[in-house]
């Protein structure tokens, strides 16, 4: 039976992963960081408590949890949005933001690889964004959300030096923009009134293609930079991709 480990599971996109790995008849750990599990969760999914990315002991935690078990996928769903704007910059939320999206990442990976918790052919997935896209952005959207923006772009960073450090071990490491979701942390920063007109989609419909998508990834992909769902909800495609209808789905992004 593979296995796979979503860090972040308990709602959003990781909840929906976790749910839908189990159905497939996954052996699925999920990560959540109080002491009780989503109400809604898989009966079959196996949960490590107290673990929060942005804390160092994160790593050493999921490690000791899972000490005996090999996993075949690790998907590093935990995500924060602290939304900002040039007159009002929050440096407490933009900690936080790298914390959860670049620094975590590299001390799970890291002490998962040395547990022998990711064994040789397994897949690393860390869930980016487009917004971390230097070549996607463009004036039309304006500047602002600093923390969001960079914290991206430096996972994609992070991901992709991991990819160098991991190929010898057989190790794919790929970062995923999951697509603009229907979440609770996109309503929660006001881009719900975008929702419809950027083709927004619930978690479950992500998760499935993002699924699909890690089927096909593998090493010979290892350190790039993919949207599963395409160019459909990137608003920025057109002005810096071309004509969205000539693109294929799934796309490769630009750094």
């Amino acid at each position: 039976m593979p296995s796979v480990l979503i860090v972040g599971a308990t709602r959003g996109l990781g909840q929906e992963l976790a749910n839908q790995y189990a159905r497939r008849e996954y052996s699925v750990y999920g990560t959540s960081r109080s002491d009780t599990k989503p109400k809604d969760a898989h009966h079959d999914i196996r949960w490590l408590h107290g673990v929060d990315v942005g804390e160092e002991s994160a790593g050493e935690a999921i490690a000791k949890g899972l000490k005996g078990h090999k996993i075949d996928v690790l998907i590093l769903a935990a995500g924060y949005f602290g939304k900002e704007s040039f007159d009002e910059p929050d440096y407490a939320a933009e900690l936080k933001m790298y914390k959860i999206s670049a620094i975590g990442p590299v001390f799970i990976t890291h002490a998962l690889v040395k547990a022998g918790t990711l064994k040789q052919g397994s897949k690393v997935i860390i869930i980016s964004s487009e917004a971390g896209s230097i070549g996607l952005r463009h004036e039309s959207e304006g500047g602002g959300n600093f923390g969001h923006h960079a914290s991206k772009a430096a996972s994609n960073m992070v991901g992709k030096l991991l990819s160098f450090d991991l190929k010898d071990r057989d190790i794919a490491v790929g970062m995923a923009h999951p697509g603009f979701m229907r979440t609770e942390m996109t309503k929660g920063v006001g881009f719900d009134e975008f929702w419809d007109s950027g083709g927004a989609v619930t978690p479950d419909i992500a998760a499935k293609s993002l699924i699909e998508w890690i089927d096909e990834f593998g090493i010979e992909q290892t350190g790039e930079f993919w949207a599963p769902r395409g160019p459909g909800d990137i608003g920025t495609a057109e002005a810096t991709l071309g004509d969205p209808k000539k693109l294929p789905t799934p796309l490769q992004l630009p750094w």
